[in-house]
């Protein structure tokens, strides 16, 4: 007994055409892929602020550090954010909060935390359901007084 050939009109046709495939294939991945793309770009973006927030700290406690004592520790760190935030990357200096001091837990060292409000990133609200960090990012550095 062989098997039946018979064709029916139309069904090689249907049953080869692959022209629609493409067109529905995209229309079902796209919008995974937008989800991750604009995801990628959304941490990315956030990642280079807190990168940012964190260079800032930690070269104001280096600026800082030349100070003979507290007080002109803290006058140094501050000065050296009021002069040089607006050159790190994502960083809009009016944004940002300023703790300086030495530090209770350890007499011997000074610290310097910066807070960034970052609602202003162009990053918020992209997506409803894409899970996003905080939006204030608050980094420290400490350094130790008088070297070793």
């Amino acid at each position: 007994m062989g098997r039946d050939t018979t064709h029916y009109p139309g069904e090689e046709r249907f049953s080869t055409a692959t022209s629609g495939a493409t067109a529905v294939e995209f229309a079902m991945l796209a919008p995974l892929y937008l989800l991750l793309f604009l995801g990628m770009t959304a941490y990315g973006i956030f990642f280079g602020a807190s990168h940012s927030v964190q260079q800032l700290a930690a070269d104001s406690a280096r600026a800082a550090i030349a100070g003979l004592d507290s007080t002109e520790r803290r006058q140094r760190a501050e000065d050296f954010i009021a002069r040089n935030a607006s050159g790190y990357l994502f960083i809009d200096p009016a944004k940002l909060q300023v703790s300086v001091g030495d530090s209770p837990a350890d007499p011997d060292q000074f610290d310097v935390e910066v807070s960034y409000d970052a609602r202003n990133l162009p990053i918020w609200g992209l997506f409803d359901r894409l899970a996003m960090p905080d939006t204030t990012i608050s980094r420290r550095s400490t350094i130790r007084i008088g070297g070793v």
